[in-house]
């Protein structure tokens, strides 16, 4: 043990002193903080006298004193912190390493194995554990057996208990190194295997150390260092405090505002004031001149610092600014200026001497004129702006821009439009014939031509001129020159007589097109144009010009989008039993919308009542509602329900937003767009809605209460996804109004929907009405003074078919049943005066009939309507679809639904719930003819009451 004793010593110089001082714990010194030093050095100094002012952080030396010391401070600061975390981590390195150096060097010492072996280990190996850990400066060098049993430790009382620590590495002959929370707070352990001659792990020795052992040489340096922190602190201090003091006199205590606000105001003296400054100072010497004084005196450029009368001024202004003297407005003459003199002395705000202002008040009364004529022009361009082109009238347009002229700038203000551009066209090029828009004099009657006549300028007039040369004209006195009063002797000689005796001519152009001419005259006692006032006139007539043109394209633009939408909304209600329709649209005052309405007549006594919506204004919207409507006719055509008509709808919606989406011209999508189908069963009186995020409609009872029967909502047209519309079925009684409606009926920037809805509901009850009368009754209610959306309204009152007219029998699948059917239908158009068609409607019923029975199954029905037209319906309880088709020559069937296409005016299949119906339509009073009596007695001949 002594051997590794010694060599312990080798390997942890100074260790032992370390050991000791760390078991003896820290000083009672290190307990205290060291004393500011700052504190004594300032109170063994003398304050300086202006030291309140130093220390202020309201002078500019007392802000660059505490910015200095602050920044000395955190540099300090900075340093200490550097210092002890640099200290604290190599005192926990240098833990790690005497842990790991104490633990293996006891490990591979000499004799320890057979220690191990010794019948007693323990008293082997604790007296020299004990002399190590001292030596090693670590709390203890502990040995462990391989199961876990304390062989030596630094109490002994612990020997002999089995410990269970985290020493499997060292037991797999592998060593560590560890930071732990233990009972004594935060510690390092180094654990390293002890091996035997065959290199075979026998026992664990493991070395702790205290973090607060290891960093008490740390806490006894702290007093040094922050001892020198505040040494280093006082010293910087002083020195910043001896610059400030020095700064601190030189700028009188200035704050940083004030010496800020002192140059800024310097500067604007010298360079900005538009009045001459001089300073003059003992014996009349110049010693500042700003650079308007330069300039009304015609100073040289080394003037500062010579006297007065030597600089080359006028006598008089020369000595009465080296005079020295008080003076107020006192003129002189310098060279061709007449300048304002002002004169006070510079004390007591500085050295004996005067400060001289020097005003050009020549420059000033032209400049006060001047300055006044452009005022009075900028507010008349400004009030141009806000009064022009209020409206998208281009008459109005044309007399704002008269009104505005007159009286302000003219006597008489003229404007003469192209006729194409009064109906929104473009002109096709420049011409001299115009209309004349717009007359606004100061005196009436004027002597001009009046609003509303056709003018032909000659190519002397003023107007001719302006046009040909594309600017303006101005005619400074028209009694010098005879050639302008070619266009109208006697009227020309009139304007005279009244005064007129100067004028403008102006081309209105926009956007490089000629839209006509503006004429500005003045009468009587005005002054005559001059050349400053064409080039007001061109920028006032040009602002208006843009107005006009907005206001011609607007007219163009509505025009089209309102005889477009007029093209594609119904221009009547088409001839139906079914219900009495009346109907109202209303564009919004922004132009045409997509609102649309329509009403079509469906096979069976049934009618479709459809109303949509297309977000937006103006062409896009009624193009998009054109195509919507076109597409409902056509789906119609195939006698689909009212929510297979919407899907159909809803999927081409969705191909044209995919189509047009693809292209490369921008498409906003039809997703605005919504749509209310409802049709009607004149036979039932039922009424199958359903509604594609449109609002639903109302319900006007024959005793004059209202109600809005909730639907089921489906999304919008084009958002769908291919999901089925939702309908819903109400029986409504004979008399009941149906009123349908756009969302811009119910909202505006008063009220909200549900609000809407109330005055609705208000405005449709009452006594029984006419359905125009119910029409005229919501517009009136109802529309609002602002309208800023298009509305439709569609009221149409239901009817019954007299049941007088219906006759229906059931057939059995049977084909001797037809005969029988068939007969009895021939005695019901006896009894209904149809005996002219008599025969066509059993040749289409016989085939109609036989079809059903051969094809089709249970039940099968036979329905007559005798409504405008007579309807043939044969119902049966299959779904399948009979073809038209044209048969060969040798074939022997696969004429009948021709010979049925033949006779009937219409004919198609409608699918129900329950299977389909097909169905013929046709004239009540046919045209007979001897051919078509030969070809029906050839066809009886031919067929008879067999199925064929």
């Amino acid at each position: 043990m002594s051997v590794f004793l010694g060599h312990l010593r080798r390997v942890l110089p100074g260790s032992a002193k370390r050991a000791s001082a760390a078991s003896r714990g820290p000083r009672s010194e290190d307990r205290h903080e060291p004393q500011e030093p700052t504190q004594a050095w300032a109170s063994r100094v003398r304050k300086p006298q202006r030291l309140s002012s130093l220390l202020s952080a309201r002078s500019v030396a007392g802000e660059v004193f505490l910015l200095q010391l602050v920044v000395v401070v955190l540099l300090v600061a900075a340093a200490v912190v550097a210092l002890v975390v640099q200290a604290r981590s190599d005192a926990m390195l240098d833990a790690r390493h005497r842990t790991l150096a104490a633990a293996g060097t006891f490990a591979e010492s000499p004799g320890i194995v057979a220690a191990l072996r010794s019948p007693h280990p323990s008293a082997v190996l604790q007296p020299s554990a004990q002399a190590a850990r001292k030596i090693a400066g670590v709390d203890g060098i502990n040995v462990y057996t391989l199961d876990g049993v304390t062989l030596t430790h630094s109490d002994p009382r612990q020997i002999g208990k089995r410990v269970v620590g985290p020493f499997s590495r060292a037991a797999a002959g592998k060593s560590f190194t560890e930071t732990f929370q233990g009972s004594l707070g935060r510690s390092v352990v180094s654990a390293v295997p002890v091996k035997d001659a065959e290199d075979r792990v026998i026992a664990v020795v493991a070395s702790p150390v205290t973090v607060s052992n290891v960093q008490s040489m740390v806490n006894r340096q702290l007093p040094v260092v922050i001892g020198t922190a505040a040494l280093v602190l006082a010293l910087s201090a002083g020195g910043t405090a001896l610059v400030s003091r020095r700064l601190l006199r030189r700028t009188h205590g200035l704050g940083p505002a004030e010496m800020t606000r002192m140059y800024e105001h310097h500067d604007a003296v010298l360079h900005a004031v538009r009045e001459g400054v001089l300073i003059i100072g003992g014996g009349g010497r110049l010693l500042l001149a700003n650079d308007e004084a330069r300039r009304l005196l015609e100073l040289p450029a080394d003037a500062e610092g010579r006297p007065v009368t030597e600089l080359g001024l006028e006598e008089g202004i020369a000595t009465s600014i080296a005079s020295g003297r008080s003076a107020t407005d006192e003129l002189h003459m310098a060279a061709d200026r007449l300048l304002a003199v002002n004169i006070r002395p510079t004390a007591p705000f500085g050295q004996a001497g005067t400060v001289v202002t020097l005003r050009d008040t020549t420059e000033l009364r032209a400049l006060s004129g001047r300055a006044e004529v452009a005022h009075e022009r900028l507010k008349l361009l400004y009030d141009a702006g806000v009064r022009i082109g209020t409206t998208l009238d281009v008459e109005r347009t044309a007399g704002e821009l008269a009104e505005v002229a007159v009286p302000r700038f003219a006597d008489i203000a003229s404007v003469d439009l192209l006729d194409p551009v009064l109906h929104g066209d473009e002109p096709p090029e420049p011409g001299t014939e115009m209309r004349r828009t717009a007359v606004v004099a100061v005196q009436d009657p004027h002597p001009l031509y009046p609003v509303g006549e056709l003018i032909r300028f000659v190519p002397t007039s003023p107007m001719a001129i302006g046009v040909a040369g594309e600017h303006a004209v101005r005619v400074a006195d028209l009694r010098d020159t005879r050639d302008w009063m070619a266009q109208d002797p006697a009227r020309s000689q009139r304007m005279l007589d009244q005064g007129v005796h100067s004028v403008i001519a102006v081309p209105l152009r926009a956007r490089g097109v000629l839209l006509g001419m503006a004429g500005y005259w003045r009468v009587g006692p005005s002054p005559a144009f001059e050349e400053e006032d064409v080039s007001f006139a061109e920028e006032l007539t040009a602002r208006a010009a843009l107005s006009i043109d907005n206001a011609r394209r607007f007219t163009r633009e509505h025009t089209m989008a309102v005889t477009l939408q007029r093209s594609l909304l119904p221009r009547g209600v088409p001839d139906q039993s079914a219900v009495e329709v009346a109907h109202r649209y209303l564009p919004a005052q922004a132009g045409v919308g997509g609102d649309w309405f329509d009403v079509i007549p469906l096979p069976g006594a049934r009618v479709a009542l459809v109303v949509g919506d297309v977000v937006g204004h103006g062409l896009h919207a009624a193009a998009t509602m054109g195509r919507l409507r076109t597409a409902m006719h056509n789906f119609s055509t195939l006698d689909l329900p009212a929510d297979e008509l919407l899907s159909h709808l809803d999927e081409l919606v969705a191909h044209i937003d995919t189509d047009e989406g693809a292209g490369e011209q921008e498409w906003q999508g039809l997703t605005g767009a919504t749509c209310l189908c409802a049709v009607y069963d004149s036979v039932s009186g039922q009424v199958t809605a359903a509604t594609a995020g449109h609002p639903g409609p109302a319900v006007v009872h024959p005793d004059g209460t209202v109600s809005f029967p909730e639907l089921p909502v489906s999304p919008p047209l084009g958002l769908g996804a291919g999901m089925p519309m939702e309908t819903a079925t109400l029986t409504v009684p004979e008399g009941a109004q149906l009123v349908l409606f756009t969302d811009g009926l119910l909202e505006n920037r008063d009220r909200d929907v549900d609000a809407g809805l109330a005055v609705l509901g208000a405005a449709l009850s009452g006594p029984a009405r006419t359905p125009e009368e119910t029409c005229a009754a919501v517009i009136g209610a109802m529309l609002p003074s602002g309208q800023s959306d298009d509305i439709a309204l569609l009221v149409a009152r239901t009817r019954r078919l007299d049941p007088e007219r219906i006759a229906e029998w059931e057939v059995r699948s049977d084909p001797a049943a037809v005969s029988p059917v068939r007969n009895a239908c021939a005695r019901r158009l006896a009894e209904w005066g149809l005996e002219d068609i008599a025969f066509t409607t059993e040749l289409i019923l016989s085939e109609l009939i036989t079809n059903a029975v051969r094809y089709g199954s249970q039940p099968i029905r036979v329905r007559l309507l005798y409504d405008r037209s007579l309807v043939c319906e044969v119902s049966d309880g299959s779904s399948t679809s009979p073809h038209l088709r044209r048969a060969e020559a040798t074939d022997e069937g696969g004429r009948g639904l021709f010979l049925v296409a033949q006779f009937a005016e219409r004919w198609g299949t409608r699918y129900t719930a329950r299977g389909k119906i097909i169905w013929s339509e046709q004239a009540l009073h046919a045209e007979s003819s001897a051919d078509g009596e030969d070809l029906g007695a050839a066809l009886l001949a031919a067929w008879d009451d067999e199925p064929f």
